[in-house]
């Protein structure tokens, strides 16, 4: 498959965004920017066109996909909205927020990956937005790379993961928040915090304090269902083995330390992610360091992550240990990916 790439510099083309919206009333694939990743978007009412996501990404069949939207008339997709969701909606919409809702059955089955229920978010990028208003009706989009790997914040990666596989990829700059939305189960009461994003637990809470969160209940096993993306699959995972070290300060780079020095001494290539603070600590032979922004500003940390843990692909480094951060505000957003990245893997001093 050829595929279209057009990127924007300056402003938006709005004959690629036609394009974009007829490749996907034809049943194609289209990889567009939002302000929180690359996503890659199908038809969300075509059930022909939502499977050949799955075939692109090489995603499971029974992972599923959020309907993007580009006005409030969710009548036709969803039986109910809540009103504290729709409170929650009226604060952060546009914006990095996906709230589950009952669906009706306009969405097919291969978009909600056979629940009864489905995610509805209307991105704050206004290329997304056009490109669902020229269509008509919602976009099911994913985040637009590989399935496991990091998820792309920028046009060259769509274009790494996806070229060949996909009918158009539309660039528009760096995503600005750069992890996924913030999902809310309201197909389910009391409401539950399913995945942490730029959109806190602490904003949400102020709306409605209801909503429960417990970090073991944002993935699920290998048998059972997952609610929402990123529940219980191999995710934002670079090629190299990653670890996490969480503690003080003190001990966690005393920690780090020891690992990278034992590491280098065997020969390997070592990548080291923290904060650009640490940069001359971790200044070794053999080390591959990458900073994911400043320790002071967790916002940049979320931004940064995920092309951080893809450059270490580029290093071909062998292993990574990646210092942990506060699990506060973004911070548990950003610990919530990193911990996915490692596969759980941790270490607490």
């Amino acid at each position: 498959m050829e595929t279209i790439k057009v990127q924007f510099t300056g402003r938006i083309e709005e004959e690629a965004i036609l394009l974009a919206a007829k490749c996907l009333r034809q049943g194609g694939l289209v990889a567009f920017p939002t302000e929180t990743v690359y996503g890659l978007g199908a038809d969300a009412l075509n059930k022909e066109a939502v499977a050949g996501i799955f075939r692109a990404k090489g995603r499971p069949q029974d992972n599923p996909l959020i309907i993007h939207v580009a006005d409030w008339n969710l009548e036709p997709y969803v039986t109910h909205v809540p009103e504290k969701a729709k409170a929650l909606m009226e604060r952060f919409w546009p914006g990095p927020l996906t709230v589950i809702l009952p669906k009706t059955s306009l969405v097919p089955e291969e978009t909600s990956a056979g629940l009864s229920s489905v995610g509805v978010r209307m991105p704050a990028n206004e290329t997304a937005r056009r490109i669902i208003a020229a269509l008509g009706h919602p976009v099911a989009a994913p985040s637009a790379n590989l399935s496991g790997k990091p998820s792309p914040t920028n046009f060259d990666r769509c274009v790494e993961d996806l070229d060949g596989k996909v009918d158009m990829i539309l660039g528009d700059g760096q995503s600005i928040v750069g992890l996924e939305s913030t999902i809310v189960d309201y197909s389910i009461d009391p409401p539950r915090l399913l995945r942490p994003g730029f959109v806190t637990y602490e904003e949400l809470l102020e709306v409605d304090g209801r909503i429960l969160y417990e970090e073991a209940l944002t993935r699920v096993g290998e048998k059972e269902a997952p609610r929402a993306p990123g529940m219980k699959y191999r995710h934002y995972a670079p090629k190299a083995p990653l670890t996490v070290i969480v503690g003080s300060p003190e001990k966690r780079e005393e920690e780090m330390e020891r690992r990278i020095t034992e590491a280098v001494e065997q020969g390997k290539r070592v990548g080291v992610l923290a904060a650009r603070e640490q940069e001359a600590a971790y200044a070794l032979k053999g080390v591959e360091f990458q900073s994911y922004g400043s320790a002071k500003n967790p916002a940049e940390i979320a931004r940064n992550l995920f092309e951080a843990l893809r450059r270490f692909d580029d290093l071909e480094v062998e292993l990574i240990y990646a210092e942990g951060i506060d699990e506060s505000g973004v911070g548990r957003a950003v610990m919530n990916r990193l911990k996915k990245a490692a596969g759980y893997r941790l270490i607490e001093v």
